[in-house]
């Protein structure tokens, strides 16, 4: 095993080969998932703590059903009724966590930097599940698989990422993973989804879907993230849908064995047609969901690895 890795804050820090190892053993889990007994005991005798600051019913699963499989104690703490809302800081919250001697530390927070705040205070592994607009690495991992998996490779595709760019932190994980895999990626939205500096991300950047799609082996929607957006982005969502929204028409554009995929939730009707979300020629947002319960095992199997190898005051 190489991957020397204390947390998984990000994909930015991963080399193409920690990415691949996580992929590997993801697919070792793929099948264990599928078999009969679901069991392993990779975490047997660890405790794992997830901490949602921010709501997200599917990613908490993922990582909650990839925890038992591995048979560790997971314990989910309700941030939205917890310490948080009587004052009390980040800081003091990890101190508080810290004494309860947990092993793996799953965090979602709506402030960039949150995470990689809580794993300098913190003697165990800390799990990135989304932070801010800044990453969501197990995303991408996952996304990577469904890719690797569907088109038998994971490098040289040509990868297209529509919809609400500025706002995603699921983009910016992909944009990431992507290039570091050798892939070509094209970004498509309007002018007002899109972040500064995006030139300097090494991508290609289409406000015309027709244009984008030409030719790509995947097609990646985005969700419209209404709850970060502060003021008018787009001028309607039936506009958005017209201009935006994946239909057959638009998907025609891309290569004939082109696959479909959606992060969820869906908005069907305004990021894609729920035909095109439900084709099972095309659309692998289902393969998506499995994938995701896979890749979370060996990310924190590959933690705990590590977790158990170094006496916990060196961790970094």
């Amino acid at each position: 095993m190489t991957f020397s890795h204390s947390h998984l804050l990000g994909i930015e820090p991963l080399p193409p080969s920690a990415i691949s190892e996580i992929l590997d053993l993801a697919d070792q889990y793929v099948a264990l998932n599928r078999g009969d007994m679901k069991h392993a005991e990779a975490l047997a005798g660890l405790t794992q703590i997830n901490m949602f600051f921010e709501n997200s019913t599917r990613t908490q699963a993922s990582f909650e059903l990839a925890g038992k499989r591995l048979g560790a104690d997971v314990m989910n703490m309700a941030m939205q009724a917890s310490s948080i809302k009587k004052g009390e800081t980040l800081i003091d919250t990890a101190m508080t966590l810290n004494a309860m001697h947990p092993d793996l530390l799953v965090v979602r927070h709506p402030h960039s930097g949150a995470v990689d705040l809580l794993s300098q205070k913190v003697n165990c592994a800390v799990l990135n599940a989304g932070d801010g607009r800044h990453e969501h690495p197990t995303q991408a991992l996952l996304d990577a698989l469904t890719i690797r998996r569907a088109k038998g490779r994971l490098h040289r595709l040509n990868v297209a990422i529509c919809g609400d760019i500025a706002h995603s932190r699921v983009a910016r994980s992909n944009i990431l993973l992507l290039g570091k895999m050798e892939n070509r990626v094209r970004l498509i939205g309007p002018p007002t989804l899109m972040p500064s500096g995006i030139a300097d991300f090494g991508v290609e950047v289409y406000d015309d879907m027709a244009e984008g799609l030409r030719n790509v082996d995947v097609v990646m929607m985005l969700r419209l993230q209404r709850e970060r957006m502060d003021g008018g982005f787009i001028p309607s969502e039936r506009e958005y849908y017209f201009r935006y929204g994946l239909d057959a028409e638009k998907l025609a554009h891309a290569k004939d064995d082109a696959i479909v995929m959606h992060p969820g939730p869906m908005n069907r009707g305004v990021e894609i047609d729920g035909e095109i979300a439900d084709d099972i020629n095309r659309s692998v947002i289902q393969e998506q969901v499995e994938m995701g319960v896979a890749v979370r095992m060996a990310a924190m199997d590959l933690l705990a690895r590590n977790l158990r190898a170094r006496p916990r005051e060196v961790m970094a």
